[in-house]
């Protein structure tokens, strides 16, 4: 019998895997569950290359456990507990098994439930004509595809970016290129950017060159939602009205549609962004040091951009505070972040310890690790924020972005952290497998608990 084979011929295994049984040592194979009900087969001992009957999974109907029998003459261990022969255990994804009773020479296994999500996963597939992927102005497959509205029309950022320049020099009206439709808004569209990197992952000889994308990428323009035209007309009927009776029907949602402010106004062809925090508008300006997007999100803000223009906020301008977008050297933090080391609590309590060991602040120890990261002294390979490479401490970015740079940053300080320093039962502690890729650590507090996860995975997704 193959290793994994279920001794049940009568019933036909399911086409996909539900559940595995990873081995601690590498040199073996995964053991894939496919059946309802499967007795494992499989190399019990590292010194024996034999394959003996000695468990049994059956899968649970909540799908979220399992039951493991012992189908051995010998006890098993199951999370540290002795399973005698025929005896019985509910199992969940974690739980580590041991084929033998001393745990010395036989093999350990951990069980691993896969998700319902990635055994949909391979089974779907999505129909899409590569003629409907194309953007209307370059003829080829999108590249950081937008999407203009009311007319839901799609096209290239740097193709759209620089039709939207052209067009803006000529009429305050925007037309669609497509269909000639007034365009009111622009925005990226990840969905279907998805859909663009797959189509190219499929067929290779559909993507462009290198130089075409840095060309493309030079053009764009477009980081957020992009409103163009900022006036909300009069519903009051008017035949033929005058311009000076149109603009004074128009709401002015931004303040430098109606008032010169820092030596600017906005006129007919302004495009305008819209605050992520306030939902207020601002001119869209590239001719400015003020920013105007998080660089680590690419969301907009509009705190930084109204105070260097000299807007005081008043009932008639609510505008943003500074304290929600600013430069990551203004930051400061009181504690860690939830999200720190994947949401795992017990190394956040390491670190936490670690800190107060070391006699340093949670933000004296931050911006250390600035200074280091302005120094190219840290590997950004996982920094989870946009233009990684372009971060600096003069950088400005919003208050969920610094939180991901401090949780960033906090891994890096438990990797920096020697061994000997660590508190004593976390130095006593075996890597996990999968490091800080481990998925269990999630809903296995045991595990999350038993094993360290801030070390880069040994198997598994990298």
């Amino acid at each position: 019998m193959e290793p994994g084979e279920s001794s049940n011929a009568a019933e036909k295994p399911l086409e996909e895997i539900w559940a595995k049984l990873v081995p601690l040592d590498s040199k073996y194979s995964d053991i894939e569950i496919r059946s309802n009900e499967m007795v494992i087969c499989s190399e019990v001992s590292s010194s024996s290359l034999d394959k003996h009957e000695w468990c049994k999974i059956t899968r649970s109907p909540d799908l979220s456990s399992t039951t493991l029998q012992n189908m051995s003459s010998n006890a098993i261990i199951v999370d540290g507990t002795v399973l005698g022969s025929e005896d019985t255990i509910i199992i969940k994804c974690g739980t580590e098994i041991v084929a033998g009773s001393n745990g010395e020479g036989y093999l350990s296994y951990m069980l691993e439930l896969m998700s319902a999500s990635e055994q949909c996963s391979k089974q779907l597939k999505v129909l899409v004509d590569v003629e409907h992927t194309k953007c209307s102005i370059c003829l080829n497959i999108w590249h950081d595809v937008v999407t203009v509205a009311p007319c839901l029309h799609n096209f290239c950022n740097g193709c759209f970016s620089e039709w939207l320049r052209r067009s803006q020099k000529k009429s305050p009206t925007i037309i669609c290129p497509l269909c000639r439709a007034v365009v009111h808004f622009v925005g990226r569209n990840h969905f279907l950017r998805n859909i663009e990197e797959g189509i190219l992952d499929t067929d290779p000889s559909l993507k462009r060159g290198d130089d075409e994308f840095a060309l493309l990428d030079g053009y764009a323009l477009i980081k957020s939602n992009l409103i163009i035209g900022t006036g909300k007309r009069s519903s009051r009927k008017r035949p033929h009205p005058s311009q000076e009776e149109e603009i004074t029907d128009v709401e002015l949602p931004c303040p430098q549609c109606g008032t010169e402010f820092g030596g600017f106004r906005c006129n007919q062809n302004t495009a305008h962004l819209q605050c992520q925090t306030c939902g207020g508008l601002m001119p869209s300006r590239t001719d400015v040091n003020a920013p105007q997007h998080c660089l680590g999100c690419d969301r907009v803000f509009c705190g930084a951009y109204w105070q260097a223009q000299g807007l005081v906020p008043s009932s008639s301008h609510l505008i943003c505070s500074s304290h929600n977008f600013k430069p990551i050297a203004e930051h400061t933090i009181t504690g860690i972040p939830l999200l720190t080391h994947e949401n795992n609590r017990h190394e956040q309590d390491i670190t936490e310890r670690c800190i107060r060991q070391s006699g340093k602040t949670l933000q004296e120890v931050i911006s250390e690790f600035i200074i280091k990261l302005n120094d190219r002294e840290v590997d950004r390979t996982r920094l989870p924020l946009n233009h990684a490479e372009m971060i600096t401490s003069g950088t400005h970015i919003c208050n969920g972005c610094y939180e991901k740079l401090v949780s960033f940053l906090l891994y890096w300080f438990r990797v920096t952290t020697r061994h000997y320093l660590l508190p004593p039962d976390a130095s006593k502690r075996e890597d996990c497998w999968y490091g800080f890729s481990c998925r269990t650590q999630h809903h296995n507090d045991d595990h999350a608990l038993k094993r360290n996860h801030i070390c880069r995975p040994t198997r598994g997704r990298q």
